[in-house]
Parts: C-alpha cells; sequence; structure tokens
C-alpha cells in the first residue's frame, strides 16, 4: 500500500493536508498490470480513477472501428480512467478511452463513486467551479454547432430560392408568350371558318400540324453554326416561297427541328393562294408547342429541385436508416447548384460506384458533412476549378472522396482543422470550417474515420463510413 510520504511525491497529491492524503492510502489499492494487458478499456464503466507510479502505458480511441494511439507516456503520476468522476451525469459513467500497459506497470487506483462523494467535501467549490466549466464547454459547442447548421442552412436556403427563381421566371414568360401565340392562332381558325381552306387541304395540314409537333418535342440541340446553316436554308426558302417575314419565321422552325423538307411538303399540301396562311399558321403550332415544352422542363426542373431539398433534408425519413450515400451528395450537390457548372467556373466531377451496398446512417447529418467539406472546397478554388466527388467501397467501409484544385491546405492548418472552433475564415465570412462538427457525425456518430491529404491543387477529404454496422 502507498503511504503518505509516497503519495505527497506525486504532483497530484502534493498540496492535499495530512488528512485527505491519509484518507486517499487508506481507499487506494495498489495494483499491477503486465505488459501487453489493458488496464481501463473504452466504453466500459468507469469504476476507478488511476494514477501511474511506474512503467509505460498508451491511451488509444477507437476511430472507425480501429484502436489509435493518442498518448504514450511513462511520466510518474499521470492519471487516466474515470477522470471526471465529479460528475453525476452519462458522460462520466464510462471510460472514454483505453489504456495498455506498455511495460509491467504499476498504479494506484481509487473508486470512483467514494472519491467523488469525499472530493465533494473537500473542494465544494471547486467541484462546481469544473462542473460548470464542463457543462459550459457542452452547451458552447452545442450553440456554436447549431448556429454553424443554420447559417448553413441560410446559404443553402438563398441558394435554392435562386435555383428556383430562374425556372420559374421561365415558366412565366412562357406562359405570357404562349398567351399570344394561342391568340393568333384563334386569329387563323377565323381563316379556317370562312372556308378559305378546302376540307381535304385541311385534312392534310392537320396531319402536317402532328408530324411538326412529334419533332419538336424531339428537336435536336444545334451547335450555334448549325443553328445558323439552317436558318439561312430556311430563309432562302420562305423568300423564294413569296412568304414575308422569312427572317422571322425561319428560326422558330429552325428551334422546332424542322427543315426544309417538311416545308416543302406542307407547299405540296397546300393550295397556292393559301401556303402563306399555312405556313403561319404551323408557325404558331411549332411556337406554342416550344412554349408548352419549355415550361414542362421548367416546372420538371422545380420539382427536381423541390425533391433534391427534401431529400437533403430527410424531413419525411426516419432518423437512422439504411441509406445509399448518393442520394445524399447529389441532394447537396443540387443545393450548391448556382455554385457549380461551367458557367459558375466550377466542373463537377462525379466518379460513383454505383455497385456500393447501402450503409446504416444518420442521413440527415451525414449531408451536413458533405454541405461542409463541399462549402469548403468552393471557398477554397473561389470559384475557379474542378470539384470531384468519387465514391468506392474500402474493405468492409464506403469511401466517399471530395477533391478540389484550390491551393491546398498548409501543414500548420492541416493538423488543426478538426479543433472545435477553429477556422481561417473572416470574421463575419462563411459559416466556419465546421469540420469539427463533420468529425463528431463521421467518428462519433458512425464509428466511421475522416482524413484529409492536400498539396497545391489537390486536396482530398476522405470518408469511410461502416457498410454493416449495428446502428449507434
Amino acid at each position: 500500500m502507498a503511504t503518505t510520504t509516497d503519495l505527497r511525491s506525486l504532483f497530484l497529491f502534493a498540496d492535499l493536508t495530512d488528512e485527505q492524503l491519509a484518507w486517499v492510502a487508506e481507499h487506494a489499492d495498489e495494483v499491477t498490470a503486465a505488459a501487453g494487458t489493458d488496464i481501463v478499456v473504452e466504453g466500459d464503466p468507469a469504476d476507478c480513477f488511476h494514477v501511474l507510479l511506474s512503467g509505460t502505458i498508451a491511451m488509444s480511441r477507437l476511430i472507425g472501428g480501429d484502436p489509435v494511439e493518442t498518448t504514450r507516456t511513462d511520466h510518474r503520476g499521470v492519471y487516466f480512467g474515470a477522470v471526471q468522476f465529479y460528475l453525476d451525469d452519462e458522460s462520466a459513467r464510462t471510460y472514454p478511452a483505453s489504456v495498455r500497459a506498455i511495460t509491467d506497470s504499476c498504479l494506484l487506483a481509487l473508486p470512483a463513486g467514494e472519491f467523488a462523494a469525499q472530493f465533494q467535501q473537500w473542494f465544494p467549490m471547486a467541484v462546481h467551479l469544473l462542473e460548470g466549466m464542463i457543462l459550459g464547454l457542452r452547451k458552447g459547442g452545442q450553440i456554436t454547432a447549431e448556429r454553424e447548421r443554420l447559417l448553413a442552412l441560410g446559404k443553402l436556403s438563398a441558394g435554392l430560392t435562386h435555383e428556383l427563381n430562374n425556372p420559374a421566371a421561365a415558366a412565366g414568360r412562357a406562359a405570357d408568350a404562349l398567351r399570344d401565340k394561342v391568340e393568333g392562332m384563334r386569329h387563323k381558325l377565323a381563316m379556317i371558318a370562312d372556308g378559305r381552306i378546302a376540307g381535304p387541304q385541311l385534312h392534310k395540314l392537320v396531319i402536317a400540324q402532328d408530324e411538326f409537333v412529334k419533332k419538336v418535342r424531339h428537336a435536336p440541340s444545334l451547335s450555334p453554326i448549325e443553328t445558323s446553316d439552317r436558318e439561312d436554308e430556311l430563309g432562302d426558302w420562305l423568300d423564294d416561297a413569296g412568304i414575308p417575314g422569312g427572317w422571322d419565321l425561319a428560326p422558330v422552325f429552325v428551334a422546332g427541328g424542322l427543315e426544309v423538307s417538311d416545308l416543302e411538303a406542307v407547299r405540296t399540301a397546300s393550295d397556292p393562294a393559301v401556303l402563306e396562311g399555312a405556313i403561319r399558321w404551323l408557325a404558331y403550332t411549332v411556337e406554342t408547342e416550344s412554349l408548352l415544352r419549355e415550361i414542362t422542363d421548367a416546372t420538371s426542373r422545380i420539382s427536381d429541385l423541390v425533391l433534391a431539398a427534401k431529400q437533403y433534408s430527410q424531413m419525411d425519413r426516419a432518423p437512422h436508416r439504411w441509406v445509399d450515400v448518393h442520394e445524399g451528395l447529389d441532394a447537396t450537390l443540387v443545393m450548391f447548384g448556382r455554385k457549380l457548372g461551367e458557367e459558375a467556373g466550377v466542373r463537377i466531377v462525379k466518379d460513383y460506384d454505383r455497385s456500393l451496398p447501402q450503409i446504416p446512417a444518420y442521413a440527415a447529418e451525414l449531408n451536413q458533412v458533405w454541405t461542409n467539406i463541399v462549402d469548403n472546397a468552393l471557398d477554397a478554388m473561389g470559384g475557379h476549378g474542378t470539384l470531384t466527388v468519387r465514391t468506392a467501397r474500402d474493405g468492409d467501409r464506403v469511401l466517399v472522396e471530395i477533391a478540389d484544385t484550390g491551393p491546398g491546405i498548409p501543414a500548420d492548418v492541416r493538423q488543426r482543422i478538426f479543433e472545435p472552433f477553429f477556422t481561417t475564415k473572416g470574421v463575419g465570412k462563411g459559416t466556419g470550417l465546421g469540420l469539427d462538427v463533420s468529425y463528431r457525425v463521421v467518428v462519433s456518430r458512425h464509428h466511421g474515420d475522416i482524413t484529409v491529404r492536400s498539396e497545391p491543387g489537390d486536396t482530398r477529404f476522405q470518408v469511410r463510413l461502416p457498410i454493416s454496422a449495428a446502428a449507434p
């Protein structure tokens, strides 16, 4: 058993009174641990507060299911185990890390429950201060995390609003133009009602109209040069047919995927006296069908954005479920739509392994991880570069890699990016790095791992998630 003299030689007990030292000596056990044996195991009930008397020990934590050594020491007096014995909450009831004896070691073991009761009697004010500090840090961390999520949500909402505004405005413009074209078609119907187009000819024109509609629905995308050449050909044909305003009609037919042969078929089926009226009537048909296609495309785009937002927020899904990581990645990229694409200056490359199985996960929280990483990548590239999102299988885990072509992360910064409250962004700019939140989500919530490799022009964040882990 350790004597009071032995205990006073330890820095932890150096300032205790003789009475306090006597209590420690009476209630503490001196235990030995052979080299290679576990002294405490992460997650086990925190029964004892340990102090190293001799030997070498190593502390480790589980990251991605593998033990990662965090500390190794032979310093006499270091303590571990139930280090938050003075707290009466869930966090103090299990060991936060594992400790293994590297060499034969001797330790002092104090029962956590009895030590806590005595400690509160000896140092009541210190207990209050320690509790306040721990709880304050936790509360601050929660508020900061919530603030980051709200700021990120605000940015994404602004982006989503911008994305929704474009197709909504396009649909509105197309609807207004469609109203005018329908009015023009009504005037052409009056001409038909006057009997200026005979029945057999009208029947042929209606058939031609149906053919034109089919072509409009499947109109090919043309290059600017191809478009100009076709417009010139159709304009020349219209001039030769004696139809004025060919420079206005030709673009309409070209946009609808029509060629000279299509108009020639109309001339064959029509009386020369009504050819101009027939061509203009069919032009209205092409325009109305093109506008209807534009409205359909715009409303489909709106539906896709709403679906992506719903997928991103997971608002109608169970918090923890089996998910396809590609769904969350795609939904996140949609949220950043205004910052991605050739027009925005950032090229997006997707290299997905679609054979990957679903994984058990908190989908909404993983979407926040993708958001933080993508946001930082876009910020690093400054609006110009390539963002690559890759998925693959890595043993019994799914690998998600998000890479950018930015200037890279300096070594001194790379060592700190997962620390709480650390950021390289200026005051009031962005949402911070948010990588401490990402680390907690990946490592603590999903028992995965997150790492970063960086050099100028190639920065890669790699997230590994268990494929068959039990629900946390």
